[in-house]
């Protein structure tokens, strides 16, 4: 009998439970599942065969080590600062160990260990880097070169919850979402390096169009640069990899930085302070009504430009003759580049009534977002003792934004590949989209699956190699994403 001990029972847990306690009797699993919280653990294991349900602290030495030291494999779940410790025990105990965790520099150090016991370690078992090496490894064994590689990868609430002025909700991690792009991010544009700042990062009308869902915006991930080796891609010269948001929540997060509510510095009091107190005192200190009024006064003042042009230019059209109407219609000017171009009259005010509009919906959505996050919300205590303001957005993430029962969340992938092939340039787009259901979140589906598709590939030798590793090799992607294609979750591509 094999014995696989999961640790952590979260709300990403529950599609690889499931999965683990489905395979267990044919193939004589014992199943474990450690958490804090006994009642959080029994809650997803259901007392079913096979399947135990523990009380487990992670920082606990002997408890810890007590678990992994009985089991044969183990999966973590646990957050990025805990996985050192469970690394290092399975290389102590020679136990296999499986991770959607990010492989960082102090657990990359025990490769040379991992690989003289004979274990397999996988971190960041995620599909999108599976996809992508899938596409990546086919492109280039049919002769292509790669130029161009995007990888787009989200985490949405699904359309039919899409019910507040953020177009978001989370049942993640809110202190990464809080303090996501801090350190800005770098990539690679048409052979140079890019550099974008925290301030530019969140910007609503860097966007794409996703097949059957409309217009997503992006933001490129601090460590795209660190892939292009991984992904073997040092020829293309564009390399990104991107998370997905709703325009609005880029536009709404782009004020949150400039409102400095994302700041790290410990300063307020909240014990029994309201949401709306928190506002209130951080907006005094930052300048808020400085803030509101440039943005405000920059769209308005746009705006007006644009509707005296727009009223001028109908009066024009209504004093010339019908022959002049006509000569109107259609001209042509110099753009700002000195290149001429053609315009159509109507199109001119369709495209100027438009930004009026748009211009007067940011300025409304700026203040329908604050106020949806508590700004004059007087019942909601905050009372998490001495924090920062990031510490008081995490809190409110978590109180205005969180995934509530029923609700069905998405998992949106798309690759955009560039490559010569035989003289001929070739577009590839590659896109996944992956819906909750009343049983498991998208997010536990992407993250679980996977993993426990894995585990029992390496329980049954199925995967040969030894060492500490990404799914970059086709002995993991290939027979993984083989086996999560019965559970919806399949790549439709697109040429062009």
């Amino acid at each position: 009998m094999k014995h696989i001990l999961v640790l952590g029972a979260g709300q990403t847990s529950t599609a690889l439970i499931d999965y683990l306690i489905a395979e267990a009797p044919a193939n004589n699993w014992q199943l474990t599942v450690a958490d804090a919280n006994l009642a959080r653990a029994r809650s997803k294991t259901h007392d079913a065969p096979h399947t135990h349900a523990v009380q487990l602290d992670v920082e606990n030495t002997d408890q810890r080590i007590y678990f992994i030291a009985g089991s044969d494999l183990v999966i973590s779940l646990l957050p990025q600062d805990l996985e050192y410790l469970v690394a290092k025990d399975c290389v102590q105990f020679n136990k296999h160990l499986l991770t959607a965790a990010h492989l960082d520099d102090d657990i990359a150090g025990l490769q040379q260990q991992v690989v003289d016991k004979g274990l397999f370690f996988l971190y960041e078992s995620g599909i999108d880097h599976m996809r992508a090496m899938q596409l990546v490894h086919r492109i280039k064994a049919g002769g292509g070169t790669i130029t161009s590689f995007t990888a787009h990868s989200g985490q949405l609430v699904a359309p039919g919850n899409d019910d507040n002025p953020w177009h978001y909700k989370t049942a993640g991690n809110t202190h990464r979402i809080v303090l996501a792009g801090k350190n800005g991010a770098g990539f690679r544009e048409n052979g140079h390096l890019r550099q974008l700042s925290y301030e530019e990062l969140f910007d609503a009308n860097r966007a794409i169009h996703i097949p059957e869902l409309g217009f997503l915006a992006w933001y490129p991930n601090h460590d795209s640069l660190d892939y292009i080796p991984v992904y073997q891609l040092s020829e293309a010269l564009n390399f990104v990899r991107t998370t997905l948001q709703y325009p609005e929540f880029c536009f709404g997060w782009k004020n949150i930085v400039e409102l400095q509510l994302t700041d790290e510095t410990p300063q307020y009091q909240t014990n029994g302070m309201s949401l709306q107190s928190f506002f209130q005192e951080h907006f005094a200190k930052h300048g808020f009504s400085v803030w509101i009024e440039k943005q405000l006064t920059a769209r308005f003042t746009q705006t007006k430009q644009l509707l005296e042009k727009l009223q001028q230019l109908l009066e024009a059209e209504q004093e010339a003759g019908e022959e002049e109407r006509k000569a109107l219609q259609d001209f042509m000017m110099v753009d700002n580049l000195g290149q001429l171009m053609d315009v159509n009259l109507d199109s001119v005010k369709t495209q100027a009534a438009a930004t009026v509009a748009g211009q007067m919906h940011e300025a409304n959505l700026s203040m329908k977002q604050l106020f949806f996050l508590g700004m004059d919300d007087d019942a909601t205590t905050i009372d998490k003792g001495w924090c920062s303001a990031a510490d008081v957005m995490q809190f409110v993430l978590q109180k205005k934004l969180a995934l509530q029962p029923g609700d069905k969340d998405m998992t949106v992938i798309q690759h955009e590949i560039t490559y010569e092939q035989d003289g001929v340039e070739q577009r590839l787009t590659s896109c996944l989209m992956l819906a909750g259901d009343n049983t498991h979140s998208a997010l536990a589906k992407a993250v679980g699956l996977p993993l426990g598709i894995t585990a029992k590939l390496i329980l049954q030798n199925d995967i040969p190699l030894k060492g500490l590793h990404l799914p970059v090799h086709s002995q993991i992607y290939e027979p993984v994403l083989a086996a999560l294609a019965p559970y919806g979750v399949h790549f439709e591509e697109y040429f062009s």
